[in-house]
């Protein structure tokens, strides 16, 4: 019996062994026959049956680039479920890649601990011209000058056609062509970690997009057992479930392994329906923290989680899953209404800064408290989990591209507001993350676009969008997700940065970054040493961090006119930052010191920054 799953080298699929005969397995339980159709020689290889519904074969008749397809009791021909490569879309044949052939450079590379990432989220698509991963390389300089050290990459499986969030992927293994493909990603994460920037990539491990979807006629992927909103869930827990556990369990290895990449963020775990005595993230992370071993380099998990549910980031000795960190929306959701954001929807939760402080002191609004939203108690708590475990944000692909016209931050608020919003994530005891363009007040839209060749699904895209927004409210029409305007419309106008207040706000962005750095007591994440009080007549916040001697205060406005605030801690402060500076644009800079009672009047829209033990 071949083995289908080993940590130091993918296995399923088409493979290079070192004197590069291709070895193939395929995952076929219930096919009475299965073969391998070589396009470019018109040739027709049998597959020999092992157990467990495996079929397998060595040979050298295929070559790396070479396209092939398997054929199933010699009438269903397909693309590989495991394809690397689909240079001609989804629908097409697969290709042959040796992801052992780029030749890395990164040998001195170490993955820095997760506290000290500082996130920026990007979509290849849009985020250049050229929408590939050659042009996220061309923009490295920008992304080290803001002070950025890791790059969160929006899903790359293969998709439908050329435009999509990613989201849509029918072949994980399959880096997504029209961004260049799997080599090109390596050179990207190469190139990435010898100017020291780790990178994290967004896979999709709870559906499979709509189009090009070809792994049901392999095997059992699906189960009726549970709903989600795509269907029918992934198997992960019944019959035939352990050759779909395998399939995603390797493809998290291979990206760690072959591509080097240092972490993975895990979507919407919440809708991976899996009631195994082993939950398969928790087998993800043991076949990980096996490699990690191995290997000697760090790799993280990140998921998005909607269920306020500490045991998915519990250590496998305390009975969770084991993931490293998880985004904290309901930060977001409480910053944004705080921020005089609309209530409708998931906001609706949501009451301003009485929730923004509590988020700020326990991570999760909802740790067991009724949701109004939800009808029902909701979540736990998670006072002994440290601030690197959750990521927070001011904006993300979701809440900007969720909209029905996908407008950012900066045509929604004031530029002081923008500047008050990056202020309240980057003082947080949680780990920080950007969405592309937030650092200099992108103005384009980053709207939902898809590029099916399916009519019918195309019109069903349309009518979700539009009963999506029905939830806030919203009767206008959305622009058409199939239409190139609409993706040309999300792509970043790199002419911007340095123009006007677009400029000021970038390097803003950058001092508040090296701040962060800079004093210790706002770069560890120590949830203990912080103390948070508000006034929610006055949209108020105060956040008091500490380490060791250092103490740091943060004092916050969010309404939009001067307010009177009283600082009584037994200290004496020195003004480090102030977003209502005129280096910044703003009106005017708050007190240079304050000593043990002072009263200060803090600037409509801002954050000032004191030390009592400045550098």
């Amino acid at each position: 019996m071949v083995n289908p799953l080993n940590i130091n080298r993918r296995s399923i699929g088409v493979n290079f062994t070192a004197n590069n005969e291709a070895e193939i397995l395929l995952w076929a339980p219930m096919a009475n026959k299965a073969s391998i159709r070589l396009l470019d020689s018109n040739r027709m290889l049998a597959l020999k049956k092992q157990e467990f519904g495996y079929w397998h074969l060595h040979t050298t008749q295929l070559q790396t680039g070479e396209l092939y397809s398997f054929v199933l009791d010699e009438k269903l021909e397909l693309p590989d479920p495991a394809s690397l490569a689909q240079p001609g879309g989804v629908h097409g044949p697969s290709q042959a890649v040796n992801l052992n052939e780029f030749q890395w450079t990164d040998q001195a590379w170490i993955n820095p601990p997760l506290e000290e990432y500082i996130f920026y989220e990007v979509h290849i698509g849009t985020f250049s011209e050229r929408g590939t991963f050659r042009g996220l390389e061309k923009k490295i300089p920008h992304l080290k000058s803001l002070g950025i050290n890791a790059i969160e990459i929006m899903p790359v499986a293969q998709f439908p056609g050329e435009r999509n969030w990613g989201y849509d992927g029918v072949f994980p293994f399959a880096v997504q062509h029209s961004y260049g493909g799997a080599k090109d990603l390596q050179h990207l994460v190469n190139v990435c970690h010898n100017q020291g920037i780790a990178v994290v990539l967004d896979v999709v491990y709870n559906h499979f997009g709509p189009e090009g979807n070809y792994v049901h006629q392999y095997a059992p992927y699906f189960t009726d057992k549970y709903k989600t909103p795509w269907g029918m869930a992934v198997n992960f827990d019944d019959a035939w479930c352990d050759g779909v556990r395998h399939y995603f369990i390797e493809n998290a290895l291979m990206w760690f392994r072959d591509f080097h990449v240092d972490a993975l963020r895990l979507d919407a775990v919440h809708a991976i329906k899996d009631f195994s005595p082993v939950h398969i993230l928790r087998e993800i992370h043991s076949y990980t923290d096996s490699l990690i071993r191995q290997q000697q380099r760090n790799h993280y998990m990140v998921v998005e989680l909607d269920l306020n549910d500490t045991r998915y980031i519990n250590s496998v000795d305390k009975g969770g899953y084991g993931m490293d960190a998880q985004w904290i929306d309901e930060f977001h959701h409480a910053l944004r209404v705080t921020a005089g954001g609309e209530g409708t929807g998931y906001y609706s939760d949501f009451e301003g800064v009485k929730h923004l402080a509590k988020a700020y002191c326990d991570a999760y609004v909802y740790d067991g408290i009724y949701s109004t939203h939800r009808h029902r108690k909701f979540g736990v708590k998670a006072a002994e989990h440290p601030g690197s475990q959750f990521i927070v944000f001011s904006q993300n692909h979701d809440h900007i591209g969720n909209r029905m016209l996908g407008e950012r931050t900066s045509v929604l608020v004031s530029f002081e507001m923008q500047k008050l919003l990056a202020g309240a994530v980057l003082v947080s005891p949680y780990i920080p993350l950007l969405f592309m363009g937030e650092e200099y007040g992108e103005t384009n839209p980053f709207l939902y676009f898809v590029s099916h060749g399916d009519p019918e699904l195309v019109e069903n895209v349309r009518k979700g969008r539009k009963a999506e927004f029905a939830a806030f409210h919203i009767a206008d029409e959305a622009p058409d997700p199939q239409a190139e305007e609409t993706f040309a419309k999300s792509k970043l106008q790199w002419d911007l940065p340095e123009k006007d207040h677009h400029k000021i706000l970038f390097d803003y962005y950058r001092a508040l970054i090296a701040l962060r750095r800079q004093l210790p007591a706002l770069h560890r994440l120590d949830r203990k040493q912080l103390e948070v009080s508000h006034s929610e007549a006055n949209k108020t916040l105060q956040l008091h961090r500490w380490h060791n001697n250092q103490h740091v205060l943060c004092l916050m406005n969010f309404s939009n006119a001067p307010q009177t605030i009283s600082v009584t801690t037994g200290q004496r402060w020195k003004r480090v930052f102030d977003s209502a500076d005129p280096q910044w644009s703003g009106p005017a800079a708050s007190a240079d010191l304050l000593t043990n009672i002072s009263v200060l009047t803090l600037q409509p829209e801002s954050i000032v920054i004191y030390t009592s033990n400045y550098v």
